[in-house]
């Protein structure tokens, strides 16, 4: 019975990661299909000029958002046409500094203003709805704290509302600081795939996408239409973009509008991160779901996408189990019929890597500085991801189970630093946390369990599983010690 168990979880397990990888498999084939007809279509002239309100949720954010505000106030756009709206949530220093940058804008004849409010109900979907309220602009765009928006981003942007059918449009994420660190080269290489594979081959492809929370404009009428923001789930701009598509609008990616912003520069603030958007990954799913199922004229390709997306971040629940199962795999090996059917299956986790490694390589050949290097750098650069992403499964399968299981917990922000270069170090930064959750230490448990399964494989000579076991056990440990002595070290 406990062999059938275990078998059953992997199996399971490998089929799930395996349709995963076939549906960014299939949106990188679609991405590189539709670049030529892409390129075309980048080249729009302005002459289309609306009134737009620009709205910047802050919540404690004194190191970036100067930089946010003089990147912002630079914008073109007919200045009797634009407001700038500052939505500021902090309870730190951040809030007197904007006290005294937002009156020196309007002295110079900007329309920008600070918006506060009494607590943080809502958290950012909250502040975001505060703030239309009052709202003069035809349309809304975006911008987190840590970006730098380029000054044509209106003139690239605006243009494609002249289709009424229109509601969103998303620009693509750069990182300023991607060379900081291992851990910040890791995160713009997942992003970049996001952002060049799937945003792209979702879009050509008619799929449902989502609008990222920052970097991108909204109709106004679109947000209302679709009812709002709404604070049920920690992606708040998940859940309006499903909510928005099913009501019929079109939304245009721009994969050619870079917005530059910073990367979390410490496993502490990566996983904050990552938490809030695994965590409302699941909870996305489960109250959008059945929407996609029962909401008539979308085209069944439409739904298999719409829900493969949504389901995303609940592949981190598989990827945990399949490595745990394949523990207990290796104790059964003795067993020659197990030992055969495992064989016969490890084909599929072959297939599965390949389909992957070919989305990953899509994105990081067109990023590559050096070609000639590109096969070594991108091997190498693969591989630590996905090791990292295993040490990151424990961490992520938690956020997601409480996305499911409806247990509420505060939107947590991801802490910025003002960092760009590998010289610039984060002494006496007020924003690094040092607290250590449990989960951490099971974390250091999993890398014994794992260090352990090699020691096991290479002494009874089962070797098909040392590979993968060896990066669960570095992931692990990686994760583990970046999170304990990162932030102290530093």
């Amino acid at each position: 019975m406990l062999a059938v168990s275990i078998i059953g979880i992997y199996l399971i397990s490998l089929l799930v990661i395996f349709f995963y990888a076939i549906i960014q498999f299939r949106l990188a084939i679609a991405y590189i299909r539709a670049k030529k007809k892409i390129k075309r279509a980048e080249n729009i002239a302005c002459d289309y000029f609306p009134s737009v309100t620009i709205q910047l949720p802050v919540y404690n954010e004194k190191y970036v958002v100067e930089k946010l505000l003089e990147a912002t106030v630079n914008i073109n756009w007919p200045a009797d046409k634009l407001e700038i709206q500052v939505l500021d949530d902090s309870t730190d220093e951040t809030r007197e500094l904007l006290k005294n940058l937002v009156p020196k804008y309007q002295q110079k004849g900007v329309s920008i203003s600070l918006v506060t409010r009494d607590g943080r109900e809502g958290f950012k979907a909250g502040a975001l709805k505060h703030g239309l309220s009052f709202a003069e602009g035809e349309f809304i765009a975006i911008f987190d704290a840590d970006f730098l928006p380029d000054p044509n981003f209106l003139l690239k942007t605006i243009p494609h509302f002249k289709d009424p059918e229109v509601g969103v449009v998303q620009t693509r994420w750069d990182h300023i600081n991607r060379n900081y660190s291992v851990l910040t080269q890791l995160q713009a290489f997942a992003l970049d795939a996001h952002f060049t594979s799937e945003q792209v081959g979702r879009n050509v492809n008619d799929f449902f996408i989502n609008f990222n929370g920052t970097a991108g404009v909204w109709r106004v009428q679109t947000i209302s239409d679709a009812g709002g923001w709404e604070a049920d789930t920690l992606t708040e701009d998940l859940d309006l973009s499903y909510r928005a598509q099913l009501k019929g609008w079109k939304f245009v990616y721009r994969g050619d509008v870079l917005s530059p912003a910073e990367l979390p520069v410490t496993m502490a603030a990566l996983k904050s991160q990552q938490f809030r958007w695994t965590k409302g990954g699941a909870e996305t799913f489960k109250k959008m779901a059945l929407r996609i199922l029962k909401t008539p004229g979308i085209r069944f390709s439409e739904r298999v996408n719409g829900l493969a997306h949504l389901f995303n971040s609940s592949v981190f629940i598989f990827v945990l189990l399949l490595s745990i199962s394949s523990v207990g795999l290796l104790y059964l090996a003795s067993d020659s019929y197990i030992f055969s059917v495992w064989l016969d299956w490890v084909a599929v986790f072959f297939v599965s890597t390949v389909f992957l490694f070919f989305y990953f390589a899509v994105s990081f050949r067109e990023k590559a500085r050096f070609p000639w290097l590109l096969p070594v750098l991108f091997l190498m650069r693969f591989i630590q991801f996905l090791t990292v992403s295993l040490g990151l499964s424990i961490h992520n399968t938690r956020a997601v189970l409480g996305g499911y299981f409806g247990k509420k917990s505060e939107f947590v922000r991801t802490p910025k630093f003002n960092v760009a270069s590998n010289g610039q170090q984060l002494v006496q930064n007020s924003y690094l946390s040092v607290s250590i959750h449990w989960s951490t230490w099971l974390e250091l448990a999993l890398f014994f369990l794992f260090a352990f399964a090699v020691i096991f494989g290479y002494k009874h000579q089962i070797y098909g599983l040392i590979p993968f076991h060896l990066m669960a056990a570095i992931g692990f440990i990686s994760v583990f010690l970046y999170t304990v002595f990162d932030p102290r070290k530093r």
